[in-house]
């Protein structure tokens, strides 16, 4: 356990209603290279995550019980589920996103943007009406470690979104340095997308994007929601009264839907993403570099 008086950092009183003054900060497991894409499936009662540089997901179970689920991954990062309860991923080893049918096959969502390869898909988002959208950074060919080094062949590191009834490929933003985690905020009219390109270069702004959506989502206009000062933005999640939580070398930060960030739940190691789940929906899942954590608190995810 990690003593209650170190987990919190209140910056706006507003943050006290969201978290649980008694919870306890729990390391549900350990031992993992780089931890990423936690996702929750209420259904079966367990967490996926990734463990990239390992190549598997990792299933939790509701009583702790750790097990490998799909080894090789082929480098997944990014996890979601779509709205009939199938696990959605981003991987790193063969640049596309893929879908988890219930038979356990595996289709290919999206793999080429006008006949060249996308970088490496690296977070995935689906919304109400299936449109998926996700990041195409370059983090999965840089090296060996998280996938196979290559040259990109994308002009830009862009966010795309497959349209869901084509399955047509489309690149919505083109303008970030690394795009990484997003979210949408309950209504679907406000789009976050993490900049994580300080990982690599000093110069840019560790910041989060906020991008309105038309009807049709189509984006209207972009303005920067808010500001990371412990490291970089990474994976997020937005909770059922559009508070955003976003994961941060320190931990995890929580921001108020007018940007003001309300308060911090400070973790011991950097934070790569976070999830909403558990058996009553109001504990966050962490997985923070070698380890995945746990906190209860007095919020639900928007979905």
């Amino acid at each position: 356990m990690i003593h209650v008086d170190s987990i919190y950092k209140i910056e706006d009183p507003r943050f006290r209603a969201l978290i649980q003054p008694s919870a306890q900060l729990r390391k549900l497991a350990t031992g993992f290279e780089w931890t990423e894409g936690p996702v929750w499936f209420a259904d079966h009662q367990l967490l996926l995550f990734s463990d990239i540089p390992s190549e598997r997901i990792m299933r939790l179970t509701v009583d702790d019980q750790l097990s490998v689920f799909r080894r090789p991954s082929d480098y997944i990062n990014g996890n979601t589920s779509d709205r009939a309860g199938r696990l959605v991923s981003c991987q790193h080893g063969t640049r596309s996103v893929t879908r988890t049918e219930p038979n356990g096959s595996r289709t290919v969502i999206a793999d080429s943007y006008k006949g060249k390869r996308l970088n490496s898909p690296n977070d995935v988002v689906v919304q109400s009406n299936g449109a998926i959208w996700f990041t195409d950074p370059t983090y999965g060919i840089l090296s060996d470690y998280e996938g196979y080094k290559a040259e990109p062949e994308q002009e830009a590191h862009n966010v795309f979104r497959v349209e869901p009834q084509t399955g047509e490929l489309e690149a919505m933003i083109t303008d970030f340095v690394q795009p990484n985690g997003l979210a949408f905020s309950p209504d679907e009219r406000t789009l976050y997308v993490a900049e994580s390109g300080s990982s690599h270069n000093a110069e840019v702004p560790s910041v989060i994007r906020a991008f309105d959506l038309d009807e049709e989502g189509h984006i209207r206009r972009d303005r920067v929601f808010a500001s990371i000062d412990k490291g970089l933005p990474d994976g997020m999640r937005v909770d059922a009264d559009g508070n955003l939580w976003s994961s941060a070398a320190d931990g995890i930060h929580c921001f108020h839907p007018d940007g003001t960030r309300l308060g911090k739940i400070l973790v011991p190691e950097t934070v790569a993403n976070l999830c909403f789940g558990g058996p009553r929906g109001n504990r966050i899942f962490i997985t923070a570099t070698t380890s995945v954590y746990s906190i209860a608190v007095c919020t639900r995810s928007a979905v």
